[in-house]
């Protein structure tokens, strides 16, 4: 026993040295694994960014028939093309191709597979009633995109060099755009790390990729308010964890609990964290009430601070400023505040939750009716014949007639 803890001394003393040792400095014969954990930081800052000028395009020889707008379903149906840009630790991000979309042809061993290296993004490209295609607040979606591949080690982007690339992506493909109010073409921009080992460490090449799919109004006939299912079992984030990145590991872990509420016959979780049963996010969606506060009466409008456990969405980024001005201008108070299941349930026993609504690219907003809380619904203010509140419903005006050009506004990019 003291000659092994003599030796894991030893050890532990050499690899401190070697840790502290500059890597021009390093011994010849000490080999770095590409997938190492080392910090390339600087190096990796100094490699070729995506060039927007090396594009090279390979159009399809069988371009798809269109759907009829009615039939088209989220997520089912794709455009001709496809964007993709790869990354080496060696060369940087290489020359842009737009080519016919296809499958993806990866090593058995490419570490998105077996330690989750994925980040992705849902955006949208909209056709105006002026016939033009606009981007809503791309900005952000590459702000976000490149905050969740530098939690994961993958490699960042001139998101403003991408943002051109997909510019020229949706001009190709932008017959597949149905000219009516309510459809657009969902943009899913993806990033995963593609080298085949299986070392734990930084991906040594990765794939940046873009899709798009043609979808139509997410309630076809109008607002169908959902009813949730309060969760505490499960939990979606945690402090200090990735809650506040798009990684597709946050999305599957979700399903099953989605699934046992669907059996009870809920459509989404809401989910709460702690003890004390912090409202945090519903579903895939950030999520909003609407009440008057106790005491003074004052109508607020609550959603859940970005404390790294809530996604920083667009569409709630998007709300919340739209709130401060026009409904602040009325009076209300708008507050990024931690809430719990107890305030609601206690606000709506005395009359005072007037609505709740979650927000997402997909949907942009989806009213709620009910929460299941420990054995009862709590009503959300709606009345047996209505659909939406009057907030949620201003709220989806507001944001509908920036993203379909009605009015001039700096958030809206033209292709």
């Amino acid at each position: 026993m003291a000659r092994r803890r003599a030796l894991q001394g030893a050890r532990s003393c050499l690899l401190a040295a070697r840790a502290e040792m500059s890597p021009l400095a390093r011994p010849k014969w000490q080999c770095i694994r590409p997938y190492s954990i080392q910090s390339q930081e600087e190096e990796i800052a100094r490699l070729p960014n995506i060039n927007p000028d090396a594009l090279s395009i390979t159009k399809t020889t069988t371009p798809k028939a269109l759907l009829p707008p009615e039939e088209l379903v989220f997520g089912r149906t794709f455009t001709d093309h496809m964007l993709s840009i790869e990354w080496t630790a060696s060369q940087g991000w290489l020359p842009p191709r737009i080519t016919p979309y296809q499958n993806l042809s990866l090593d058995p061993a490419s570490c998105v597979f077996h330690y989750a290296f994925e980040a992705f993004e849902g955006m949208k490209v909209y056709k105006t009633t002026a016939n033009e295609l606009c981007l809503f607040r791309p900005d952000r979606n590459m702000r976000r995109l490149n905050r969740s591949a530098q939690r994961i080690a993958l490699p960042e982007f001139d998101g403003k060099a991408f943002t051109d690339l997909i510019s020229r992506f949706v001009k190709m493909e932008q017959r597949f755009i149905p000219a009516a109010r309510g459809y657009s073409l969902y943009l899913r921009p993806t990033l995963i790390g593609t080298q085949h080992t299986l070392g734990v460490g930084p991906p040594g090449s990765a794939l940046l990729y873009l899709i798009a799919s043609p979808v139509g109004p997410y309630y076809p006939t109008g607002f169908r308010a959902v009813s949730l299912a309060a969760t505490s079992t499960a939990v979606r984030a945690w402090p200090g964890g990735v809650g506040d990145r798009k990684l597709g590991a946050n999305y599957a872990p979700c399903i099953v609990p989605q699934l046992e509420a669907a059996k009870r016959g809920y459509h989404q979780n809401l989910w709460l964290f702690g003890e004390e049963e912090l409202v945090t996010e519903v579903g895939t969606m950030n999520f909003f009430v609407c009440l008057k506060e106790k005491g003074t009466g004052r109508k607020v409008m609550w959603t859940a601070p970005l404390d790294g456990t809530i996604l920083e969405g667009v569409t709630r980024e998007s709300v919340l400023e739209l709130a401060r001005e026009r409904l602040g201008a009325e009076g209300w108070g708008v507050e990024e505040r931690n809430f719990t299941m107890r305030d609601l349930a206690e606000a709506a026993d005395e009359g005072r939750l007037l609505e709740a609504f979650g927000t997402g690219t997909a949907v942009v907003v989806s009213p709620v009716r009910k929460i299941n809380w420990r054995g009862r619904d709590v009503d959300c203010g709606l009345k047996a014949d209505e659909e939406a509140g009057e907030v949620a419903a201003r709220v989806k005006s507001w944001i509908d007639e920036i993203q379909y050009g009605d009015v001039e506004h700096k958030w809206t990019v033209k292709v």
